[in-house]
């Protein structure tokens, strides 16, 4: 089969998975609505925890309307400057940034209504079997999934389309894709610029909430976790869904269409032209099919064991994972031909390249599990730390947290090692060069891609974990038997463990992700270059000035980031203590449970939603400000510095809190399950304190981090045309 033939296949072949994978998520939709929502009071806490999400997202997305029309405003303008060739911007930019910024709020915005309409109905199942509990939940985890996945695969499928048979039909081959994939980089920058405020944004609402809601409830009230008189429980449940479900499908989106984009520009400089564009979307494509089948192995007896649980949630993706392995093979053998001299050569390495990524994902997912979850001895471990006191604990989870990072940072390297060979890159210096390396670092973004071919299923195990949160919430408000609580206790506990594992995924694929967007951006800048006749050359030696400051700046921004984006939620978090207690003391009647006495859950919604929406745009600018102002100052190669900077210690950081965070919130959960004197004890209480350092660890500051890392990059990509034509240094 010839080349052209295969690109046109593929091109049918892709916008159908991702019809398909919607098609799929309507259908676990159906499912999900179908299903008994509960008694009456169980049916009104659900509707107060779907109108404060409904409420906060709304605002939100007015706010951040206001910022995507400002930039739409600034590229439209830098694409015209010039104007025709000499245009700092390709013309189609600021339309692919709206739209990647529309598609990647959409998806989250979809996650969190079947999420919002799950919870009551996982806590009715779950009081009829374990099994009925998590199906109901992991569907609506999986509808988020597949909404992610189908969304960000069908918009880059039209996109293509669009480009080379409508818009861009005056140009052919290499020049033609390498526009296209420069274009289609913008749709990356609007992506990750909605996933930022969305996971900014619902981190601090939620954190804001869980963490008031812990100091006073739980820690001076000595009241149970989601007490109905905790004036803080509602919004509490609400933050899950806009942080959790919403962020999270923002934040997952944009990994996905960034590495799929990212490869694709790299196509081009390692001589794969249309063929090398298309992979990528075909392995997105095939992921999304064999995540499908994947979900249909995913069941569990009455056993309500975390053992047992992660066993039947592990089953679906290691069966889509082993799919993907398979099917890989053919995608890169005959899609990757070429023909030189006359004869085909077949570029099979890249397909080791592919099991490198899928293998590098699936190590990251364990180990990450066996860092926080109560099954292993890393968590049981800092639980015993609790007999001492919240001092010992908090020391135990950080030390925890800080020595996860080895593993990861070990499977990320090989990964990138082993890709890079695999696919034709070399050590080998030859005329100034290393050999092969174009086709090194095409194999790098392969890697991603097939790290986060899984993504269907595996954003599904992880957004199941806020529902099923939710849904102890409602069982534990509405009074539901003690059966019910332990099971939903059991899937709650599990959803940490998940959560816990897809922020580790998601971080590893931000890491193999941003490392082909710096790729990317050098051989923009060459590019650019070149057409506009610059005098500008790369020197990225680790001696030149410029790079070695941009590495202290890139390498400072991640810890700066997180330490902006805890202070908001410790700000917020303190407003809504001074709420509950004023409530506590005002209210009569509220902390003693007397009928007819209710909580005003109203106040501390509304909080969390203002502070969230005031302390989310500083975090945001920054991501969006640093590039430009370090690129106008120290060029290129100051650029360059910092994006790599910012990527090590932000990949480490990273890590380092959502294991840490996750491992606290486990400890937590091991107590009260009866370890060491159980709910209530000295232990517990000091459990509680550690819970509450790590909550923004892991639902704030870590997970934003990997997609700082990304945005910085395709900020940096976007603005390069800006960047070379104005430099100081």
């Amino acid at each position: 089969m010839d080349p052209t033939t295969i690109v046109r296949l593929a091109e049918i072949i892709v916008p159908i998975c991702a019809i398909l994978a919607l098609l799929y998520a309507l259908y676990l939709s159906r499912v999900v609505m179908r299903a008994p929502e509960g008694n009456e009071t169980m049916i009104r806490i659900s509707g107060s925890i779907r109108k404060g999400a409904n409420a906060f997202l709304r605002r939100q997305y007015k706010g951040v309307a206001l910022f995507f029309i400002a930039m739409f405003a600034v590229l439209l303008v830098l694409s015209l400057v010039g104007g025709g060739d000499s245009a700092l911007l390709n013309p189609y930019v600021p339309f692919a940034f709206i739209t990647g910024g529309f598609f990647s709020g959409l998806s989250g915005f979809i996650g969190m209504k079947i999420a919002t309409a799950a919870n009551a109905r996982t806590a009715w199942a779950a009081n009829e079997s374990l099994n009925k509990g998590l199906r109901i939940a992991f569907s609506a985890g999986a509808v988020m999934g597949f909404v992610v996945v189908g969304l960000g695969l069908f918009d880059l499928s039209i996109w293509y389309l669009l480009l080379k048979y409508v818009f861009m039909t005056g140009l052919s081959g290499d020049a033609q894709i390498h526009a296209i994939s420069s274009a289609m980089l913008t749709f990356g920058m609007g992506a990750s610029s909605m996933a930022l405020f969305a996971r900014v944004g619902g981190g601090i609402f939620t954190k804001a909430a869980d963490v008031g809601a812990d100091l006073v409830g739980k820690v001076e009230a000595g009241i149970p976790e989601d007490d109905p008189r905790n004036p803080a429980v509602i919004a509490d449940n609400v933050g899950d869904n806009v942080g959790d479900v919403a962020g999270m499908g923002a934040d997952l989106y944009e990994s996905y269409v960034g590495s799929v984009v990212a490869t694709m520009a790299l196509a081009v400089a390692a001589g794969f032209g249309f063929q090398g564009a298309i992979v990528p979307m075909l392995m997105a494509g095939i992921g999304m099919v064999s995540s499908i089948i994947g979900t249909f192995f995913i069941k569990s007896g009455e056993q309500a064991s975390q053992k047992v649980l992660l066993a039947a949630l592990r089953k679906g993706t290691y069966i889509a994972a082993g799919l993907i392995a398979v099917l890989a093979y053919p995608i890169i053998h005959f899609a990757l031909a070429t023909t030189e001299n006359g004869v085909t050569v077949y570029h099979d390495g890249a397909y080791f390249a592919v099991l490198s990524g899928l293998l590098a994902g699936v190590l990251i997912g364990f180990f990450t599990e066996y860092f926080t979850s109560d099954t292993y001895k890393p968590t049981q471990k800092l639980a015993g730390t609790t007999a001492t006191g919240p001092a010992t604990t908090i020391i135990g989870g950080i030390a925890l947290g800080m020595r996860s990072t080895a593993i990861p940072v070990i499977i990320v390297g090989v990964s990138v090692i082993a890709s890079y060979l695999a696919s034709g890159g070399s050590f080998a210096i030859e005329g100034g060069q290393l050999v092969g390396f174009n086709q090194g670092l095409y194999g790098i973004g392969i890697s991603a891609v097939g790290m986060l071919a899984t993504l269907g299923i595996t954003l599904a195990t992880d957004a199941y974990g806020p529902v099923a949160d939710n849904a102890g919430g409602i069982a534990e408000m509405s009074g539901l038997g003690e059966h019910v609580r332990e099971r939903t206790d059991a899937l709650d506990s599990l959803g940490n463990t998940t959560a816990a594992t897809g922020k580790g995924f998601a971080i590893g694929s931000a890491a193999l992700t941003a490392l082909a967007l710096i790729a990317s951006y050098t051989d923009e800048i060459t590019n650019l270059v070149e057409k506009t006749k610059s005098t500008f050359q790369f020197n990225l030696s680790i001696t030149n000035p410029a790079v070695l400051v941009g590495l202290f700046i890139g390498g400072m921004l991640p810890f700066v980031f997180a330490a902006m984006t805890m202070e908001a939620v410790g700000r917020a978090a303190q407003k809504i203590v001074v709420e509950v207690r004023r409530q506590f003391k005002e209210i009569k009647g509220l902390l003693k449970g007397e009928p007819g006495v209710e909580a005003d859950y109203a106040t501390c919604v509304d909080i969390c939603t203002r502070s969230a929406q005031r302390e989310m745009i500083a975090p945001a600018l920054m991501a969006i400000i640093a590039p430009i102002a370090v690129g106008l100052l120290l060029g290129p190669n100051g650029v360059v510095g910092l994006l790599a900077g910012a990527l090590v210690t932000g990949f480490v950081l990273a890590i380092m809190m959502a294991n840490s965070g996750g491992a606290w919130d486990n400890a937590k959960k091991y107590i009260e399950g009866g370890a060491l004197g159980g709910k209530g004890s000295e232990a517990h209480k000091a459990a509680v304190v550690g819970d509450t350092v790590g909550d923004p660890f892991k639902d704030t500051s870590g997970p934003s981090i990997n997609i700082l890392i990304k945005l910085l990059s395709m900020v940096s990509i976007v603005f390069g045309g800006l960047v070379l034509a104005a430099h100081l240094i």
